[in-house]
């Protein structure tokens, strides 16, 4: 199983981490370990080695069958479920080493980092391009967000993402998170929801 995840995929986030609009050429895509799924409502653990840990909501996609080098016209037939997912980014580590040029995986990659909630089948919804999603923390609402803003689309980045690698049943791809990131902390409360439907809950530790 992959935990495949984009970067800057929302517009006004790339402004709230870049000081600048702008859609990146291509899909910035990275990769997550297998250690890094936080599933079933189990707690996240603030890891003691960062200042700054981040929460960053974004609609998970689960691929539901085999392919490589899917065509975007083919991509729904891929994907069967959607939920919440929070991208912890251990921020202080990730300004250390964006300017250096190094990896991220370090400030994406650490245990707990990809948590993710119950899975909802893409037929319970009209258009899974057109949802709007929101994480609260401590019952206030901290992040919201539109598929319809991704720069690039759930089909595109199948298109691309199979490209490079093949696509296996039981992988997730975390598609982006729009502008509106922040610190947690010990003892907050997560609750994440696609339009009304509480998908994501869990706290932290």
């Amino acid at each position: 199983m992959k935990i495949l995840a984009v970067g800057m995929n929302y517009i006004q986030h790339n402004k709230e981490l870049d000081g600048a609009l702008y859609k990146p050429e291509e899909p910035v895509i990275f990769l997550k370990p297998d250690s890094a799924l936080l599933k079933d409502h189990k707690p996240f653990f603030i890891p003691d080695w960062s200042q700054q840990v981040d929460y960053e909501t974004e609609l998970v996609v689960r691929i539901c069958r085999l392919g490589k080098g899917i065509p975007k016209r083919f991509a729904h037939r891929y994907y069967d479920a959607v939920t919440l997912g929070i991208d912890f980014t251990a921020r202080d580590v990730q300004k250390r080493m964006r300017p250096q040029g190094l990896p991220w995986l370090l400030s994406k990659g650490f245990d707990g980092s990809a948590a993710i909630g119950d899975w909802v089948e893409v037929c319970k919804f009209k258009d899974v391009q057109q949802l709007n999603f929101h994480l609260d923390i401590n019952g206030k609402t901290v992040q919201t967000g539109y598929t319809g803003d991704m720069l690039f689309s759930i089909d595109e980045l199948i298109e691309y993402i199979s490209t490079y690698f093949t696509l296996k049943t039981g992988d997730i791809i975390f598609t982006g998170t729009p502008v509106g990131v922040g610190p947690v902390a010990i003892d907050d409360h997560l609750t994440g929801f696609i339009e009304e439907r509480k998908v994501l809950e869990f706290n932290c530790k």
